[in-house]
Formats: C-alpha cells, structure tokens, sequence
C-alpha cells in the first residue's frame, strides 16, 4: 500500500498538547466506561496513555485516576503523555496489575494517593484494556505470534480481571476491552466472568457503534447484543455479524466501521 487510505493530513507532532490521535474503537472505550468528575477510577494497563488522557479529559481533571503499568519504559512513555496534557488527577505508578488488590490493606484515601497494592472495594470504576494478541492491529503484513505465546493471553487476562473484581466498589463499573479478533479473549472470557462473579452483569453500552459479539462461546444471545466487536468490515461480514447489526446509511458509515480488531464489554458490580 502507498497511497493513503484517507486524504487527513498527518497530525504528528502537531498539536501535540491538545490531540491525542487514536483509532475510534479506543475512543469508544472511553466513553463506555462513563468517567465522571470527582470519581476515582483505575486504569490498569494504562501505557501509552491514549485511554488514560481521555479518561481524565472526560473527568475535567477532577478526581483521582490511578494509571497502572509494570515496566519503567512503559511508565516513561505513560508518565510523559499525561504531562504534555498538563493533567494533575493522574498519578501513575509503575506495578504489576495482578498483585494490585491487597484484601489486609486499609482504606484507600484518593486525596492522598498512594503506590499499589490497594484495599478490596477502591475504585468507582475500572478499565481492564487487557494486554492481548494484538491480532487485528492495521496494518500488519504478517503475523510473527507463536501458537504457545496466544494460548498464554486468556490465562493472565483473568488473573487481571480477577483482581479489577476485587478492586470494583459496589455498583461500580468494569470495562473489559483488547485489540484482538479471537474470540477465546473476547466472548469466551465474558462468560467466564459471568459464570466465575455471579455479582457482575453485563451493561448496555453507550455508545454503541461497532457490531455484537460472535455466537457460540457461551454468551446468551441477548448479552452478545450488549457487547462491541469491531474489526475489518469484510471479516465481520464474512462472521455475518453484520445482519445482527444496525445497518450503515450510506457509504461513510460503513467505512467508520472499518477498523483495528477490537472487543469491548461493560460490567457493573452488583
């Protein structure tokens, strides 16, 4: 490919205080989780920060949001976007989110943040934008994933998800997402978490604009209507997942759809 597929001007390095650019699923996801001002909400594999800046952008930066990751390159990387954004509700912190939930600790004080672990019940709400197989990321010519290294994926996103569960106040709000089309970290974890956290259920979206979730991995018909799956249209055409979808009114809308492999699912905690 050498032409461009879109004719907007490239934005790096432009604008770098005031635009973040990220794919629209990754914008979605964001509004999904609904942060509100004043919250205090968990990001748990935070770096780069494209998720995190939002997340704060949508609070006024009014709240506590603790951003999560476990490598000091991708600290770096987080710690260096939330500054360019001038953003004084993030605190982030270089720690392994799987350890992340301390049931002996006491009373986590938002106004006085500090390093993880944190006490059962913390967070208002949670994003898990899990590490994944990437499989679907655009463009990538090949793929170089060992079969032992995708089968690794599932396991560790629910040792993650374990932990968020924990973390979750009552009534509080989980957001599940990856960058991958394989169902086994997508739908087939939606219902090992409902099975596995009979407090969890799954909640309407808002807003709404990729296509439902793939049959057959044990999600009932009417919870794969709630959940978001996008990717390459011609891929979910070929799921036929398009049917179960709202149909584009012109060509444009189409083309929006048209994105990165991406899943999301939204959790409340009864």
């Amino acid at each position: 490919m050498v032409d461009p597929v879109y004719a907007a001007p490239s934005l790096n390095a432009e604008l770098s205080d005031v635009v973040f650019t990220q794919n629209l699923p990754s914008i979605v996801a964001s509004h999904v989780l609904d942060p509100q001002p004043g919250e205090t909400i968990l990001d748990m594999c935070a770096s780069p920060g494209g998720k995190t800046t939002h997340i704060a952008t949508l609070m006024r930066d009014k709240g506590c949001l603790i951003a999560l990751d476990k490598t000091a390159p991708k600290l770096f990387k987080l710690k260096q976007n939330v500054e360019r954004f001038r953003l004084s509700l993030v605190h982030c912190f270089i720690f392994d989110s799987t350890k992340a939930l301390d049931k002996s600790a006491k009373e986590f004080v938002p106004l006085i943040p500090t390093p993880p672990p944190y006490p059962l019940e913390s967070f208002d709400r949670i994003l898990l934008d899990a590490p994944c197989s990437a499989l679907g990321q655009r463009p990538q010519p090949m793929c170089s994933i060992s079969l032992t290294e995708l089968m690794s994926y599932p396991a560790y996103q629910r040792s993650l998800f374990e932990q968020a569960v924990g973390l979750l106040r009552p009534g509080g709000t989980l957001v599940y997402s990856t960058c991958s089309f394989n169902p086994e970290e997508n739908e087939a974890q939606v219902a090992w978490a409902l099975k596995s956290f009979p407090q969890l259920h799954l909640s309407n979206q808002v807003p709404f604009v990729g296509f439902p979730g793939l049959p057959g991995y044990g999600v009932a018909a009417e919870q794969l209507r709630i959940v978001q799956r996008f990717g390459p249209i011609q891929f979910c055409e070929l799921l036929d997942l398009q049917q179960a979808a709202p149909s584009p009114t012109n060509e444009y809308d189409a083309l929006a759809k048209d994105t990165i492999a991406f899943f999301i699912a939204k959790f409340v905690k009864g």
